[in-house]
Order: structure tokens, then sequence, then C-alpha cells
């Protein structure tokens, strides 16, 4: 199939029947052969059309492709952003991971409400994928590989290059005289995907020419079989409570043995969480499970975490920001630390804190210990210790639920509670957003 900037726009329209038209085009632009083949034939379209070209800084030539990626633009007529990242590469999660990791942080941050984010990747790329997950051992989503449609930030993810060759890729470039990138991390054998694309897919192709679109059928038939899994699991997870980010332990127990896997999977893609291996979800199932009532017992695992306490299965991030950012609160918004959320204030609601006591002198702070607090409509002190253990609040919580002060006064407990002589009506309300399960 030859490739044409006519054939790419029919394929962009289909995909409005899944996504709605698009305010505008985000290409994530590296600059090699794809995208630079996808941003020629989308600059033609009638929608805003922006090239975002993430620089990881991890080659010498970097600032030398920043600047091509800015001209190449600039020639087509269509906007241009550049930012550079810091790629973690002490993360453990290997560099291409890591770089993965940041390049998508990156390209989330320029989306706004409606963009469709459009990533080059070709049959080959979907071939190589199914390959590497196939080695990984991964299940029917692995073997699904790469997606062409899906929610992405305040917008949607589009692979529209999926169903065309590298082949036509490059003739089309050749054609129109495009001057592409070349990557030499490319050429390193030493990365699986690579040793995939050099070693092994061409020695495949020498007796099944066509082997890219039979692993694309392949991958076709396993996405059907996980929109299946993903249908049961949410069946499961509503008979549950519905609740991602905590499981009730005797309920999930009551599964088979694979519904459970099925659902915690499922739990955690929709808690932002990375998957565990093969042996840690073993580890879950067998350890934190069915550990005693009063224990706490955890599994870690990078991007993730799974613990138990009484009937709770919850599930955070690897790790939880240890201490909260104490000092005064300018603004209406307190972003917490790491997998802590967010607290924001809102003025205008029926029942909140005093608008008087909202001000310079308004403070976040850390739970010390010895705080007591009089709840508002109630007569008696109590200890916020005593507070926090009869609302079964989990226990690597209680330390962590931000404290609101005016001046001396603690006024609020995160979104919790409201101390009496603190509260009003109207007053400002304390919202707790994007944080952990508390109970």
């Amino acid at each position: 199939m030859s490739f044409t900037p006519e054939q790419l726009l029919e394929r962009l329209a289909a995909f409005e029947n899944q996504a709605e038209r698009p305010a505008r085009y985000l290409i994530a632009f590296s600059g090699g052969l794809d995208s630079s083949v996808l941003a020629h034939a989308l600059s033609a379209a009638d929608i805003p059309v922006i090239a975002v070209h993430i620089d990881h800084g991890l080659q010498q030539q970097a600032d030398e492709w920043s600047r091509h990626c800015e001209a190449f633009a600039k020639s087509l007529g269509i906007g241009f952003r550049g930012r550079k990242v810091d790629v973690q590469l002490e993360s453990g999660r290997g560099p291409e991971a890591s770089a993965r990791e940041a390049r998508y942080s990156a390209l989330h941050a320029e989306m706004e409400p409606g963009d469709w984010l459009m990533s080059a990747h070709h049959r080959e790329d979907q071939a190589e994928t199914l390959l590497l997950n196939l080695v990984r051992g991964s299940g029917p989503a692995g073997i699904a590989g790469i997606g062409a449609v899906r929610r992405f930030g305040p917008g949607w993810l589009i692979r529209p290059l999926l169903y065309f060759d590298r082949a036509d890729l490059e003739a089309y470039a050749r054609s129109h005289d495009i001057d592409w990138i070349d990557d030499p991390s490319n050429a390193d054998k030493r990365f699986d995907r690579n040793f995939l694309r050099h070693e092994i897919l061409p020695r495949l192709k020498t007796r099944w020419p066509d082997i890219a679109s039979r692993l694309q059928r392949s991958a076709m038939h396993a996405s059907e079989a996980t929109s299946l899994l993903i249908d049961l699991a949410r069946i499961d997870l509503e008979a549950l409570g519905g609740h991602s980010e905590r499981l009730p332990v005797a309920a999930l127990l009551a599964l088979p043995r694979h519904r459970r896997k099925n659902l915690i999977r499922h739990a955690l893609r929709l808690c932002g969480l990375t998957l565990p291996t093969a042996l840690q979800l073993d580890a879950i199932l067998d350890e934190v499970l069915r550990a005693r009532e009063d224990a706490e017992p955890q599994v870690r695992w990078p991007g993730g975490s799974a613990r138990r306490y009484r009937d709770g299965l919850y599930f955070l991030p690897e790790e939880l920001a240890d201490a909260l950012p104490e000092g005064p609160i300018s603004g209406s918004t307190v972003r917490l630390g790491n997998g802590l959320g967010i607290l924001r204030f809102e003025p205008g609601v029926d029942r909140g804190i005093d608008p008087a006591l909202v001000g310079p002198k308004l403070r976040l702070e850390s739970r010390k210990g010895g705080e007591k607090i009089r709840l508002d409509g109630q007569s008696h002190t109590k200890t916020l210790k005593k507070l926090l253990q009869e609302a079964g609040i989990v226990p690597w919580m209680r330390d962590r639920v931000p404290l609101v002060y005016s001046g001396e006064q603690l006024v609020a407990v995160g979104d919790l509670w409201i101390a009496d002589g603190a509260a009003a009506s109207p007053g400002v309300a304390v919202r707790w957003s994007d944080r952990p399960a508390l109970h």
C-alpha cells in the first residue's frame, strides 16, 4: 500500500467515530523519518498542526536536532514547540522506558482539551512491539501491541500510520525530498527493540514477506480479547464497590484467581500505576490478600505498590512523599508531593472555613503529635490521633493528612473536618483531590 496525505486524512476522519473531532493536531515530532512524513502529510490539514519536539538530552547532537525540527516545522508552515526533559536513568526502569516516561509526561503537559496527540508508529513498529511483549511473557494486553486510539490526558492519543509499512513512508519521504534525522541509538543492538528490528524481523521476512501484516492481525485479535477482559473487570469492579484505589479483600477472594488477577490489573490501570510482573502479582494474591487482618503487608514494584489494611487492598504509587510542603499557603492550590494529591481552597460553599480566617495567616502543617480539635457542631475536644483511628484512616496516611492552620488555630484537617469556631456559612471549602484512599 502506498502512502498519501489523502489516505491519512481518510483514516483520521474514521477515528472521529471513536474520538470527537479535534481542536488541534499535536505531533510527537522526533525529526525521524516517520514523524517527518506525518508532519509533512498533515501540513495541509484544515485543523491547526503543532510539532512538539522533546529533547531528552541523551545525545550530543540534541541541540542540532532541535534546530532541525524547528526549521522543518517552519518550512511546512505548522506550529512548533520544543521541550527539554530530564530522563531519570537511575529509576531502575531502563533507559528506553525512562525516556519514554519523560517524553509522554512532557507531551501530556502540552495538551489542551480536545487535542489529538499524533504518534507516528507504523506497521513494523507494531510487529516489533508484539514480538517484544511475547518475549517478555506478556498477556493479551501486551500481545495487542500498540493501540490506534486511546484517551490521553485531556484529549486523545492517535496512531494513524499503523496500517502503513516503513517502506511506504520512506518512498513518500524520498519523493518529496524530506530530510530526516537518523538517530544512531536506533542501530544499537544492545537494546531489545533494535535487536528485533535488525536481526529477527529481517530473517522472518525472508520466510514470510508479509510477517508484519500477519502479526498485526494477531494484535487485532488480542486487542478484541483484551476488550472483553476489560469489560469483565468493569463488571467485577462495580460489584465490589467501584473504587479502583481500594478493593475489599473478602469479596476479592470470593472471585476465581484468574478474575482476581484481571481485576487487579484493571484497577491499577485506572489508578494510573504501572503493572507488576507476574511474580509480583502472585505475591499480591498469596502474601498480601491472605495475610492476617491485623498485618500490614506490602508488595512494591517500579511505579506502584499494593498494601493491605483490615479488609482493604490499597493501590498506591511506589513512593509517597514523606513530608508535606509546610509553610504559608499562597494562592488557592497546594501540591502536596508525590502521590499525595492537591489541596484546593474554594470560596462560596454552604459551609466551610470562615473567610475571615483565610488569608496571610493561613498555613499548612504536618501532624506532629498531640494535636487536639473540637469539630464543627460538636461540644467535646478530641485528639487528632483518636479521630483518625475512629475514622479508620489507613496507618500510612495518618501522618500525611494535611493540617490547615490560621495563625495558631487548627482550622481544618484535610477535607475531613473543620474546627468548631472556624466554620461559617458561606465559607471556604477545602478540596483534596487525587489523593490516595484514606479508609
